[in-house]
């Protein structure tokens, strides 16, 4: 439970300064997707930091219970899906993410992010 709690609080930090930056500058969270997008280099880095994540997320927190500690288990295999699909299938993956981002509310998926990482902060600061 240590480590559930410990990702719990890193995530949170992470997805609630993400979540008010989308809010506050959704605009430039855009561009700055769309400009990403268009850096083979940073897509590599962003894969191999994916993959990396992922498995580490995986391996040492593979728990399955019908509890919260799902969420970390469940975004350790995102993140090693999304690490081996940047880079092994990057030009579809960026086909993919191109597609989905004009459809995209900055703000509704800024909000998204930051009840994301307040829940996690409740159950990694609080409870």
């Amino acid at each position: 439970m240590e480590l559930s709690i410990f990702i719990a609080k890193l995530l949170a930090v992470v997805y609630i300064t993400i979540g008010v930056g989308m809010l506050l500058n959704g605009k430039y969270y855009k561009q700055m997707i769309s400009d990403t997008m268009g850096t083979p280099g940073i897509i590599y880095i962003g894969g191999i930091i994916a993959l990396l994540a992922g498995f580490l997320m995986i391996t040492y927190h593979n728990i399955w219970v019908k509890d919260w500690t799902v969420i970390i288990t469940v975004f350790g295999w995102l993140a090693l899906v999304k690490g081996v699909s940047l880079l092994a299938f990057p030009k579809a993956f960026i086909g993919f993410f191109k597609g989905m981002m004009g459809k995209w509310n900055f703000t509704v998926l800024g909000a998204c992010v930051l009840i994301l990482g307040s829940i996690l902060g409740y159950f990694g600061f609080i409870v």
